[in-house]
């Protein structure tokens, strides 16, 4: 049996107990930072597979890690646990129908983004246990992926200090190895004090913080047309300043999240963006607090681990989808428009003869389809070490990311099947990093010159601290 059949099997042996822990955590959709119920889970799923459990990484409650093994070269799976607000839905049903509840639910797959990391860390344990091959496996449970950055907070904190090799995954509709690109992404709040006042008996005395906040995002609009074409600046409003129109309103806060192709774009960017919000101020008398939330890097790639992770997709071919798996993927596809379904294909520059709802294909590594680039905080592990990502299809093609859709797949068959299946050619990359020495060495070297002449900068100002929420039953 060749060292990867034999992981295989170990991951054939382990995945019903990681569908249940991936469906356990759809159950239990947590938020950024207030995944203490999601990690309790893992932790707990981490002591039964005998890991050494570190617990509280980097100061923060909800972040876990485990290791296993000895000497030799030290692999990292990265997994993720965190939900989104307002994206409840029943599981298994093709049309909206929420669950009763804080409307939370796992709208970008991260329940089986965390449980098939941690089936590959599990199985790479075994398999290193059963050939008395030298190395140690680490599993990193993150939380608050989305908008809270958590990975960047525990890179500028040595987490990943003394890692070798990182590999992830995420949810998909495809087969490949995930492009490494990728937005530098900012989350900074701007809030603005005046003075109340009477809006029709005194309005001169008043000094109105919500001026200022609609002043900034006009100023901010007009910015938008000075910027790289690939920057995106969105905002949320905080605080509007109350619902009495006859009081001006003395406080306001908007939110903005500022991305652009690299970190020191991104600060330029940011300093500008800053600049507009000092000149509302200035316009309407007003006091200015900035504050920064949360910040991420570009990703960076590392084209060896690339080909080996490859490499695996090819020995494994598809995720084999049966004909049930393809009927409630027609039925997801037939809530989705034509450009939904058209979007997909367009970024990965792939479209089929004769295209099915699932894939049953692996995208080359090199066709290029249209960018459709969004920000993560995987992209600071990968400055920090090599870092490689895979996508395998766990969704209806068409399905859009942070949508009920997503969340109506995330228990099926097709999910634990997608779940699995990435699990194998995780650890199989894994085996192929700790078995080839030449390939490790590669690795470092395009890492090292990567990052030579532009070290990682941690985007997250030294002063800013993860935003941890309290435990619920403290509330």
């Amino acid at each position: 049996m060749s060292n990867k059949a034999l992981v295989w099997d170990l991951v054939d042996e382990h995945k019903t107990d990681f569908c249940a822990l991936s469906d356990r955590i759809w159950g239990m959709p947590e938020i950024c930072y207030t995944e203490y119920r999601s990690v309790a889970e893992h932790t707990a799923m981490l002591k039964k597979q005998g890991f050494q459990v570190t617990e509280n990484v980097a100061d923060i409650p909800t972040a876990v890690m485990g290791e296993a093994g000895l000497g030799g070269p030290i692999i990292a799976f990265l997994g993720e646990y965190d939900a989104l607000p307002g994206l409840s839905q029943e599981a298994g049903v093709a049309r909206y129908s929420p669950l009763p509840g804080n409307g939370q639910g796992h709208g970008c797959g991260h329940n089986l983004l965390g449980s098939a990391a941690m089936l590959a860390a599990s199985a790479l344990k075994e398999w290193l246990a059963k050939t008395g091959q030298p190395g140690r496996v680490r599993y990193y449970g993150c939380p608050a992926e989305e908008g809270g950055a958590a990975k960047s907070f525990m890179a500028r904190a040595g987490a990943f200090d003394g890692v070798d090799v990182a590999i992830t995954w995420h949810p998909s509709a495809h087969h490949e190895v995930a492009k490494a690109l990728s937005l530098a992404n900012t989350r900074m709040d701007f809030f603005f004090t005046g003075r109340a006042s009477h809006a029709a008996a005194a309005p001169h005395l008043g000094r109105s913080a919500l001026d200022a906040v609609e002043l900034m995002n006009v100023g901010v609009q007009y910015l938008r047309e000075h910027v790289p074409q690939d920057s995106r600046i969105h905002y949320a409003m905080l605080d509007s300043g109350g619902i009495a129109p006859n009081v001006v309103q003395a406080k306001a806060a908007v939110r903005y999240a500022i991305r652009a192709r690299d970190v020191e774009s991104m600060f330029e960017l940011n300093a500008r963006v800053k600049r507009v919000a000092e000149g509302a101020a200035i316009m309407t008398d007003t006091q200015l607090t900035v504050s920064i939330m949360s910040a991420v890097a570009n990703l960076l790639g590392n084209r060896p681990l690339e080909e080996a992770m490859q490499q695996n997709f090819a020995l494994l071919g598809p995720v084999a989808f049966d004909q049930s798996d393809y009927a409630f993927a027609d039925e997801i596809q037939s809530t989705l428009s034509a450009a939904d379904i058209q979007n997909d294909y367009r970024r990965t520059g792939m479209k089929p003869a004769h295209p099915k709802s699932l894939s049953d294909y692996i995208i080359p590594l090199d066709t290029h389809g249209e960018p459709m680039i969004g920000s993560t905080d995987v992209a600071d592990v990968s400055w920090v070490i090599p870092t490689v990502q895979a996508h395998v299809p766990t969704m209806a093609i068409g399905t859009p990311g942070h949508s009920w859709q997503l969340t109506a797949q995330g228990k099926m068959p097709a999910a634990h099947k997608g779940l699995a299946h990435v699990a194998k050619i995780m650890a199989a990359t894994g085996i192929d990093v700790l078995t080839d020495k030449m390939l490790l060495a590669q690795v470092k070297k395009v890492h090292f010159e990567q990052t030579r002449a532009t070290p990682y900068r941690c985007p997250i100002p030294a002063e800013v601290k993860p935003p941890v929420q309290p435990r619920p039953e403290t509330l």
